[in-house]
């Protein structure tokens, strides 16, 4: 297929693909042209996608663990082999450069991969029933079963990858999966259902509905849902939670990530990796690189470092393979983070390069010292902005941190151990890096914040228990330990239940 010629994007229902009355056009924010068509959906579309899921969830819940983690390691060596083409849709639909686009596609198949191995340990247990004098002669088990229905809602900037850890996660759990995909990147949502399906995920146990935050509002509410996974910003977020209700909900929020530099800090490489992250994907990631607070000691030297390999970042196409930055998702994105950082100035910040608009794409730029009142401190950028602001007192910074309305990461740079325990205590965050900036990411490693960033963990290990119950199965009258019969004593919970 042509570059030029736009992806057609069914939803994908009841086991077929299907095209819709109404259909919605993505432009590329950087090449300007239409790069993909997408069937939008409807609210009776919505009532059929989910009573298939909750048809199909026998399909997927009869699988043995086994045959579940075969088929997601198929699914990675399937990521593998269309790696480029996943990067070439992420970067005609988002702008996101290829060798970052390659990158999240490394990362999916390794999503796959580990969901897989935590598929093979699914289990139970056998619990002390007969510690206790009421438990005598009896045999506790437990087991985890599936919720049901798992609603994935996924955001543009990592749609691949995010999208990899909440279908993996409920296929290992034995669920069926219904997704909803975000309008910017319907296309690059669609690889990673053809290559689960390819790999023999039942076909009756996957529904991929495209369309707005109606949409996805009525799925939130569905009856039959057992659990809502969501990436997103926190506004949205909350949407998501007065709409489920009581199900269970997993939501990975936004947040304005800080990064310490101490007095004793290796400068030159917290300057390069700062550098390096803060503008990856042009800012749009969650844990990207905000505010760098540096000590008053080091402060000029950090600039310096900081500042020279900012404008060695080279800015362009991102299909062309140097391309480091490429462009925001929209011209919208780009023209709010311009008006950021132009305030910022106003307000008394410093901009030594950057924060130029053309279209979507915003040169990277670094703002010195604005008012902590300024958005592009308090807010999130979630855009190519990074902000350098100088401390004395680790006290004063930790108070910053913590009065953010966030807290999903840090990172610190320092070989002083007292003091990563003491800030590892103190930051109200769910992770701090050390010697590393806050955008670091392990996707087997529990990731997720605090207050308005978020409810839960996102990795295979800890999103499959959310996407699993626990079963208990009570054996009276066999004993582990004896051949006794049931405990003599008094039941009372036997004779005080009506």
């Amino acid at each position: 297929m042509s570059r030029d010629t736009p992806f057609t994007v069914p939803c994908f229902i009841e086991g077929a693909w299907q095209e819709t009355a109404e259909a919605a056009e993505r432009q590329g924010p950087y090449h300007r042209h239409v790069v993909s068509i997408a069937s939008q959906a409807d609210a009776a579309l919505v009532e059929v996608a989910v009573k298939a899921a909750i048809a199909g969830r026998g399909s997927v819940a009869t699988l043995s663990p086994s045959d579940r983690a075969d088929i997601l390691e198929r699914a990675a060596d399937l990521t593998d082999q269309r790696s480029d083409e996943i990067a070439e849709r992420l970067a005609l639909e988002l702008g996101k450069p290829v060798r970052d686009g390659r990158g999240e596609a490394l990362r999916v198949a390794a999503t796959f991969r580990i969901a897989a191995a935590e598929t093979r340990r699914l289990g139970g247990s056998v619990l002390p029933a007969e510690g206790w004098p009421l438990g005598r002669g009896s045999t506790v088990l437990t087991r985890s079963t599936p919720v049901g229905v798992v609603l994935a809602i996924t955001p543009f900037n990592a749609p691949a990858n995010l999208l990899a850890h909440k279908l993996a996660a409920s296929f290992a759990g034995g669920n069926s999966t219904i997704i909803k995909s975000p309008p910017q990147a319907p296309a690059s949502t669609a690889i990673v259902v053809e290559i689960a399906l390819e790999a023999g995920v039942p076909a009756e146990a996957i529904q991929l509905l495209h369309g707005g935050a109606d949409i996805g509002a009525q799925l939130c509410a569905a009856p039959g849902i057992g659990a809502v996974a969501f990436t997103g910003s926190a506004a949205a977020g909350a949407a998501v939670a007065r709409a489920a209700g009581p199900k269970r909900t997993v939501l990975e929020l936004g947040g304005n990530a800080a990064t310490i530099v101490h007095a004793d800090a290796d400068v030159a490489k917290a300057a390069a990796a700062c550098a390096r992250t803060g503008y990856s994907n042009s800012g749009q990631s969650c844990i990207s690189v905000q505010r760098v607070y540096v000590h008053s000691s080091r402060f000029d030297e950090f600039v310096t470092a900081f500042t020279g390999h900012v404008n060695n970042l080279v800015v362009g196409d991102p299909l062309d393979p140097a391309t480091e930055v490429g462009s925001m998702v929209d011209d919208q994105a780009a023209s709010r983070v311009a008006s950021w950082v132009e305030e910022a100035v106003a307000e008394g910040g410093t901009v030594p390069t950057g924060g130029v608009r053309s279209n979507a794409t915003v040169t990277p730029a670094v703002v010195l010292k604005p008012p902590a009142s300024a958005k592009v401190v308090r807010e999130e950028i979630f855009g190519p902005a990074v902000v350098v602001l100088g401390y004395d007192d680790l006290d004063q910074v930790v108070e910053e941190c913590n009065a953010s309305r966030y807290g999903l990461q840090a990172g610190l740079f320092t070989h002083d151990v007292g003091t990563i325990f003491d800030l590892w205590r103190r930051l109200e965050v769910g992770a701090l890096v050390i010697n590393g900036p806050s955008n670091h990411r392990l996707d087997h490693i529990p990731f997720g914040g605090v207050k308005d960033s978020g409810i839960g963990r996102e990795s295979p290990a800890f999103m499959i228990e959310d996407f699993m119950t626990t079963s208990t199965l009570h054996l009276r009258g066999i004993s582990l330990w004896s051949e006794s019969e049931i405990s003599s004593a008094p039941n009372r919970t036997e004779r005080e239940t009506p």
